[in-house]
């Protein structure tokens, strides 16, 4: 790429569309606050510095990567004065990259590119513009004989632009480059004589070109700079763009997603090669899956499979659950802050929590640690090769030692030795002629009920 860019994105707006207590641009998006997906575009496209330019309260401040900068916009006065805000972070040596928070995704391809594109044409600006099928409500790019732009018309409203002007279908993105030199001279003039009194980014391309400065558009093919949020709904518009991408790249490197349409993927999820996803699986947050594994129908939340491991159907896996080489969490499992040793087998309706387990151990169904007392979490220590009972209780803190058993229908209260087996349970009592005598009792009660006030 050319000379290191600054990166501005504008992150400034409440975005009032979304109906929404939180801020347009911490919208999650596949596992990611909305303005993430341009800062992380950004630094993958070699950006000297990166600046996000935020309200006074300041929201984004908690979310934003270490090196990442804030600028704070302290009134809400346009795009123009969202770039005015963060003069103070521009060198007029480098070329600045201006991106919007709500456009997430836009491309590290589309950046380099578009910084290219810009160094090559000399021109004080570059707009990256689109060619679209339907640019019906698009600015159009309206280009001299010598290619350069000569302006954008706006076509919001009718008359706005001519006939000619509407069958143009390369537009304006809303996303620019800007010798750094070029920019600086341009904000201190822009103006907010316009209708609603704001100082818009735009204006700086006139007063350049009005000062015989080059303005270009170069036309990039990522159309993701098209999609902007402003409501739930493109949100979701978008969310199916990222999540058809973040499955196709899984794929690509040798995973089999067998029906991407019902399978959610956050964006920082690994997956190794020759694991299976089956359909309605969901896979969250910083969840990693070696190679050969098979995951069927469940919810997984930062959690780690190693290789070869089984999950499901109907398991949920929850942060700090690691699952090691050639285990399995079986149906309704559910696994959380345990760590489960290779080769032991979880294999149904069972909840492990705050555990550690050793290797090639297996555990009944209807295993349950009961890890809460009340006021504080205790773990416990299944040790390897252990052959628990269905239906077994383990009350932390406890441990089993290796090759230990538990009887089933037992609740585990006390440490179990190595190689032990372990009953606690109340002994079987077998009452003779019960159903017998049940009948009996039932047939006498009715017999009172009916004799009761019937007695004139």
């Amino acid at each position: 790429m050319s000379a290191s860019p600054t990166v501005l994105i504008l992150a400034a707006g409440q975005g009032t569309r979304m109906r929404s207590a939180t801020p347009k641009v911490l919208h999650e998006l596949c596992g990611l606050p909305m303005v993430l997906w341009p800062v992380r575009a950004a630094l993958a496209a070699g950006a000297e510095k990166v600046v996000v330019v935020d309200s006074p309260a300041r929201p984004c401040e908690a979310v934003l990567p270490q090196g990442v900068d804030l600028a704070v916009q302290p009134q809400s006065n346009g795009t123009g004065g969202a770039v005015q805000a963060a003069a103070e972070q521009v060198s007029a040596d480098a070329p600045v990259v201006v991106l919007s928070g709500d456009v997430p995704l836009v491309s590290a391809e589309a950046i380099r590119e578009l910084v290219d594109a810009h160094a090559v044409s000399g021109a004080a600006a570059t707009m990256a513009a689109a060619v679209l099928d339907d640019p019906t409500g698009y600015g159009r790019v309206v280009r001299d004989p010598d290619g350069a732009v000569a302006r954008v018309v706006e076509t919001k409203k009718a008359g706005d632009a001519t006939t000619e002007e509407l069958e143009i279908k390369e537009v304006n993105s809303g996303i620019y480059v800007f010798s750094g030199a070029a920019l600086l001279d341009a904000l201190p003039r822009l103006s907010a004589d316009n209708a609603q009194g704001e100082l818009y980014l735009p204006q700086a391309l006139d007063l350049l070109r009005s000062d015989g400065k080059v303005i270009a558009a170069h036309v990039v093919e990522d159309q993701g700079l098209m999609l902007g949020v402003n409501d739930r709904v493109a949100l979701a518009r978008v969310r199916a763009i990222a999540q058809r991408a973040i499955c196709e790249r899984h794929m690509l490197a040798g995973v089999t997603i067998v029906d991407p349409a019902s399978t959610r993927i956050d964006v920082d999820v690994q997956i190794g090669q020759d694991t299976t996803i089956e359909p309605f699986t969901t896979l969250l947050g910083s969840t990693r899956i070696g190679e050969r594994c098979t995951v069927r129908c469940s919810y997984l939340v930062d959690c780690t499979l190693q290789d070869g491991v089984s999950v499901g159907p109907f398991a949920y896996l929850r942060p700090g659950a690691v699952l090691r080489d050639g285990s399995k969490a079986g149906t309704f499992v559910e696994i959380k802050n345990s760590d489960i040793g290779a080769g032991t087998k979880i294999p149904h309706l069972s909840y492990v929590g705050d555990s550690d387990v050793g290797e090639q151990t297996n555990l009944g169904a209807g295993t349950i640690t009961a890890n809460y007392d009340g006021h504080a979490k205790h773990r416990t220590t299944i040790g390897s090769r252990v052959k628990g009972g269905v239906d077994t209780s383990l009350v932390a803190p406890v441990t089993l030692g290796d090759d230990a058993y538990t009887a089933a229908g037992s609740v585990i209260t006390e440490d179990v030795p190595e190689g032990a087996l372990a009953v606690a349970r109340a002994r079987q009592a077998n009452i003779e002629g019960y159903s017998e005598r049940r009948a009996r009792q039932a047939v006498e009660a009715k017999s009172d009920s009916a004799s009761d006030g019937h007695g004139d």
